[in-house]
């Protein structure tokens, strides 16, 4: 997982100043931040010792977003330090992107907010400088660099908090990142039964054969290829008296495309393609560690599309958990397929907030990119909320239509539906609308078409998987349920 940091002062890494912790945990004496938008810069400078002013001008810092000045004393020792906010968002809605790449930028030591931050904001500011602080797990024998400077938290920040959801963000990512021959359906499977050990939730897994006889054909029948065998992952946790939450992951550990074969750059991040079942673990065990006053069911189907004698094929007619009948008209549009057996038992508890994550269609990469997922829900307010809760945590969606007037696309004339439309045009809603057909009217269902993955390197975003709707859901869940 994440070398995320635990608490203790220093790391045998070699560095005298390298720590293991990026937080100090009691008071201590600190160099100040003052964290200044690009208009705030000349009254700042203006209430400055001359000396002062003259040196940021000289060094020409105006506040542009990411840039770091360092602010020596007569000696040449870092008296504070100024880090600018740019145009954007200032104190009173601090992203943490916004403080994530203060950890790697600055020299060894122990810092401090000088400026009071309103509760939210200390907490994003935490997030963020965690996050910053956090080195993705990974197989390359070189260290990863060490953590040097650490941060006295703000007044008000919820400490506990910001550090559960940078961990969840940070194994979320990890896994994502796994090559697919160390992560199939069964090292998924061992996965989840650790989170569940950790927290005491009950994990129940149906493997291969046994999902046909407990009637999860279409999970079967897209990871039947493979060597290794298809999984239906299942955890319990919580009070039975509590609001019943239930989570989906769409968990394709590979996807070829099946005999649909995608083209090798398409194949080239396929590993990815259990993002969705990463996302929905990592909020999983997110609610676990603070003890959320919830049922809590998270269901993955875990499979890998493979191609081989046995592969389902384009034309085929599959029976589906809920008995309606589907004729593949893409055996690249596998992750509906595995979804829907997974949605229908997920509805059969009448859950009072269903939520799935899935890296389902380049449609929605298409039409909003890789920084925002699409959301899609059969409740408006439920969906409403899903985009105001990740606005305010900085974890954004962005809502889209489950337009009834395409739903006849998905007919069949061999079947009860097809998986996929005839139409080139809107992807990611054909998608969504064909995982309607398998949730109950009166269930409250968001679906969130998501990436997964940070095609560059930002600050506390390294390059590689992403959690995205994490932050957004726990805040989502947080207000829906309590």
């Amino acid at each position: 997982m994440a070398h995320m940091s635990a608490p203790s002062e220093s790391v045998a890494s070699g560095d005298p100043n390298a720590v293991s912790d990026p937080l100090v945990r009691a008071a201590a004496p600190s160099v100040p931040i003052w964290l200044l938008r690009e208009s705030e810069v000349a009254a700042w400078r203006a209430a400055q010792p001359a000396a002062v002013s003259a040196w940021v001008e000289a060094h020409q810092f105006n506040g542009e977003r990411h840039r770091v000045l360092v602010l020596p004393d007569p000696s040449g020792a870092v008296a504070g330090v100024l880090a600018g906010l740019g145009a954007g968002p200032g104190l009173d809605a601090l992203s943490p992107w916004q403080i994530a790449g203060l950890p790697d930028k600055l020299p060894p030591g122990v810092y401090r907010f000088a400026q009071d931050l309103p509760g939210g904001s200390a907490t994003h500011a935490v997030l963020g400088w965690v996050s910053g602080a956090t080195r993705p797990a990974s197989a390359a024998s070189r260290p990863a660099p060490p953590v040097r400077a650490r941060l006295l938290p703000p007044v008000g920040a919820d400490v506990s908090a910001a550090e559960r959801e940078a961990r969840a963000c940070a194994e979320a990512r990890d896994l994502i990142n796994r090559p697919a021959n160390s992560l199939g359906p069964a090292e998924l499977a061992d996965t989840v039964r650790a989170v569940a050990a950790t927290h005491g939730a009950d994990c129940r897994v149906l493997v291969g054969e046994e999902l046909l006889a407990a009637n999860y054909p279409m999970i079967h029948a897209v990871g039947r290829a493979a060597s290794r065998e298809p999984r239906l992952i299942d955890l319990r946790w919580g009070d039975e008296r509590h609001p019943k939450v239930t989570l989906v992951g769409k968990g394709v550990c590979f996807d070829s495309g099946g005999l649909d074969i995608k083209p090798s750059v398409g194949m080239a991040l396929m590993k990815k393609d259990m993002g969705g079942a990463a996302v929905a673990l990592g909020l999983a065990g997110l609610l676990m560690a603070r003890r959320a006053p919830v049922r809590l069911r998270l269901l993955i189907p875990a499979v890998e599309n493979a191609i081989g004698g046995d592969a389902y094929r384009p034309g085929d007619v599959l029976r589906s958990r809920r008995g309606l009948s589907v004729e593949v008209n893409n055996t690249d549009a596998e992750g509906r397929l595995v979804l829907a057996d997974a949605l229908t038992e997920a509805c059969s508890e009448s859950p009072a907030l269903l939520l799935d994550f899935a890296t389902l269609t380049g449609a929605a990469r298409v039409a909003l990119g890789p920084d925002l997922p699409a959301a899609f829900s059969n409740d408006a307010d439920l969906l409403t909320a899903a985009q105001r809760c990740g606005d305010a945590v900085h974890d954004p969606v962005w809502p889209m239509p489950l337009w009834d007037g395409y739903d006849d696309e998905l007919a069949s004339r061999n079947a009860d539906l097809s998986n996929v439309a005839p139409s080139a045009f809107a992807g990611a809603i054909f998608g969504a609308l064909f995982l309607r057909r398998f949730v109950t009217a009166g269930t409250p269902w968001a679906h969130f078409d998501l990436y997964a993955w940070n095609p560059r390197e930002r600050p506390g975003r390294p390059l590689g998987g992403e959690a995205h709707c994490l932050r957004m859901a726990h805040r989502l869940i947080r207000e829906r349920i309590g």
